[in-house]
């Protein structure tokens, strides 16, 4: 499938389905986002079942801002619309495909039951 572009429009809707989401929020002005987006294009043709996403910073400030991206790149992965994983920097492809392993192998269950969604606003 290759990796899509979201906007803010519809990210909310990407991230919250079921299965395994990673967002690469990456900025064209950074080498290291350069850099990744070539390590994160590449997994997601290793892993068509997953949806890999790129956010551009400079155009989504604003979404950048709302989910605390502070510097390109960052990598977000959900799973089951649960974020299990955030961290700003780029990984090298064998680091990003163990970091696919542990989120396919996590437990969902228990994850909700340790860490429950929060209250929503009525």
């Amino acid at each position: 499938m290759g990796t899509v572009s979201l906007r803010r429009a519809d990210f909310a809707t990407a991230v919250a389905g079921a299965g395994i989401v990673l967002v690469d929020f990456r900025a064209a002005t950074s080498g290291s986002s350069r850099a990744f987006a070539t390590v994160f294009d590449a997994a997601g043709e290793r892993h068509p079942d997953l949806l890999f996403a790129a956010v551009d910073t400079e155009v989504e400030e604003e979404l950048a801002a709302e989910v605390g991206v502070r510097t390109a790149p960052t990598l977000m992965v959900f799973r089951d619309g649960v974020l299990v994983f955030a961290e700003p920097g780029w990984f090298p492809g064998d680091s990003l495909d163990l970091l696919v392993a542990t989120v396919r192998d996590l437990d969902m269950a228990a994850v909700r039951e340790t860490y429950p969604a929060p209250p929503q606003p009525r």
